[in-house]
């Protein structure tokens, strides 16, 4: 039996992509399981999740993301664009299209420059929820945890953000876990350091939900590290976000946009 499969990566943040387009490849009972096999850096290919690109009802593709402790993510910011350019690439979509996800149908624009591809993605509407915390008035969606005042936001996937001085200053592997796991994230938060760069740029690190640790970058994770600190009122319509892997683009004009790149690492086959 022969399983193909194409690597990409957006900012670093990378992904094994299964093409289920036209007929299934991995049983829906065993693609969690998959992923933790071959998310695996050193038994298996090595990714931060595994994508399945499938045909859908409601939209032009669907998109299924699962994780290496083997839970399926609502969204994936990074993972979408990499998701596009090989619908694209493929055949499957034009420079526009939507994407089915468990978060709701995303819309993506996208462009070829001297064969760089950048895609620019609809996200979601923001949600400050947190879980026993009313959500009506101004502080909804902050909540002082351990030694970090911490900001709940969900852009498809829920993320806390906590502002600091220095990124670099965060011992994020002993900082992190306690507000991933804490109690007011109802189903677990990623969580996002955010240290401000300049007028309108921040400089963030993630630890991602799922992959349990840090990530080099995080696609709804800058997202919601822009949408805080843009309702706090600290910066404009436009915002850089650099990543460990890289920089990133969030727009506010006409909704909540995210621009960056994406690139096909290589192709190979799986062979039992």
């Amino acid at each position: 039996m022969e399983i193909p499969f194409t690597k990409l990566q957006g900012n670093g943040n990378d992904f094994v992509l299964i093409d289920e387009y036209e007929r299934a490849i991995i049983p829906d009972d065993m693609k969690a399981h998959f992923a933790a096999l071959y998310c695996d850096r050193r038994f298996g290919i090595g990714a931060d999740g595994i994508l399945y690109l499938l045909k859908s009802t409601t939209s032009d593709i669907r998109m299924r993301i699962f994780q290496p402790d083997e839970s399926e993510a609502e969204m994936c910011g990074n993972g979408i664009r990499c998701l596009a350019k090989y619908a694209f690439d493929a055949g499957y979509i034009k420079e526009s299209c939507t994407v089915e996800t468990v978060a709701g149908e995303v819309g993506v624009a996208l462009q070829y420059s001297d064969e760089d591809f950048t895609a620019t993605i609809s996200m979601s509407t923001p949600k400050f929820e947190r879980r026993d915390i009313p959500a009506t008035g101004e502080g909804e969606y902050h909540e002082h945890i351990g030694d970090f005042d911490v900001y709940g936001v969900n852009t498809g996937v829920p993320h806390a953000v906590i502002l600091v001085d220095a990124v670099d200053s965060v011992d994020i592997a002993l900082a992190a876990p306690p507000i991933r796991h804490h109690a007011s994230f109802k189903n677990g938060a990623n969580v996002n350091f955010v240290q401000k760069t300049g007028d309108d740029s921040i400089r963030v690190r993630t630890f991602e939900r799922g992959v349990e640790e840090e990530t080099l970058s995080c696609g709804t994770g800058a997202t919601a590290s822009a949408v805080i600190v843009h309702h706090l009122g600290y910066m404009g319509d436009k915002i850089r976000v650099e990543t460990q892997g890289g920089p990133l683009t969030i727009h506010f004009n006409g909704g909540v946009k995210m621009e960056g790149p994406a690139a096909t690492v290589f192709s190979g086959v799986i062979t039992y």
